[in-house]
């Protein structure tokens, strides 16, 4: 009787809050879940030069008037904001942890661009969270700059977030692409987040099909220095920042672990520079599915939210 009681205020509370419509989004969908509430957003993106959806879950102590650092998790190739949230069962953790869980999309959609949607490697699903410098992709293939800049501007100012998001403790994770992405925006941004860690990640892109196609799409085939400068593993060879933790799980039956992920590589780099704390688990019989990361969710949700809360 008690928790419905909390959860009937918390409901008030939210809804309340949210009856002015946020100034950069169109109105969210939001669906109850563990407690907490998984929101889905849409919005006008500069970046992305398109309309961008977002979801986040805000865990019930956010919609009681406390505020909770945010979890960044980026998906990877081919997919959306969605598949985090409806495969990984990353909520209930959130909840038990206290804290906010938000999932961009992959890349822009619907730019009209020649190849945009003929393979699941570029373009449409692949962005790979660089910021493009080639025709035509340099207008809206700008998922870097989406990412750390204008996706929380977009969280502060929308009202039923900005209440509850304490945006100067933020972290950041990711699968695959995703997680690349999430070990090169923290490596290219010392001290915005608090961790980063990845499921699977794609950690020397400039040596892998993957990355090599993207790469050469979005930078330029000739263009050496803007491949290093998201590569992680070479990032992790040249940083100078403050010390980074970094936490990664991967599958021994993982059919891209040799051929596109090159984890050993980040391992490697990381031993010659103390400034970045690889902690890196690989797992019998785990593959490339979203069934690896719902086992070992919890614990990156957990190690995240030490940090988070604690410093």
């Amino acid at each position: 009787m008690a928790t419905l009681i909390k959860s009937n205020k918390w409901y008030v509370r939210e809804r309340e809050t949210h009856a002015r419509t946020p100034p950069l989004t169109f109105p969210p969908t939001r669906s109850f879940s563990f407690g907490g509430f998984q929101y889905k957003f849409e919005h006008q993106s500069a970046a992305a030069s398109c309309r961008m959806t977002f979801s986040v879950f805000l865990p019930s102590v956010a919609l009681a008037s406390t505020t909770v650092p945010v979890l960044y998790y980026l998906s990877g190739l081919t997919c959306t904001d969605d598949n985090v949230v409806q495969k990984s069962g990353i909520q209930q953790y959130a909840e038990r942890y206290n804290v906010a869980v938000v999932c961009p999309d992959t890349s822009p959609r619907g730019l009209g661009y020649p190849t945009e949607d003929d393979s699941y490697d570029f373009g449409t699903g692949a962005g790979f969270y660089v910021d493009a410098t080639t025709e035509p992709w340099k207008r809206g293939y700008r998922m870097d700059t989406y990412v750390t800049k204008e996706l929380p501007e977009v969280l502060a100012a929308t009202d039923v977030l900005a209440s509850a998001l304490d945006l100067s403790r933020s972290s950041i994770m990711g699968h695959s692409m995703g997680g690349h992405g999430a070990l090169v925006l923290a490596l290219r941004n010392p001290g915005k987040y608090a961790r980063v860690s990845a499921f699977a990640p794609i950690c020397r892109p400039s040596a892998v099909g993957w990355g090599q196609k993207a790469f050469k799409g979005y930078l330029g085939e000739a263009d050496v220095d803007a491949w290093q400068r998201y590569d992680a593993s070479g990032l992790v060879e040249g940083y100078t920042g403050d010390t980074v933790e970094v936490l990664v799980d991967t599958g021994l039956a993982d059919e891209f672990l040799e051929s596109q992920l090159r984890v050993d590589d980040l391992v490697e780099a990381a031993r010659g520079n103390e400034r970045v704390v690889v902690t890196s688990r690989m797992h019998e019989g785990y593959d490339h599915s979203y069934f690896t990361i719902a086992t070992f969710v919890e614990e990156h949700v957990a190690w995240h939210a030490e940090k988070l809360h604690h410093g």
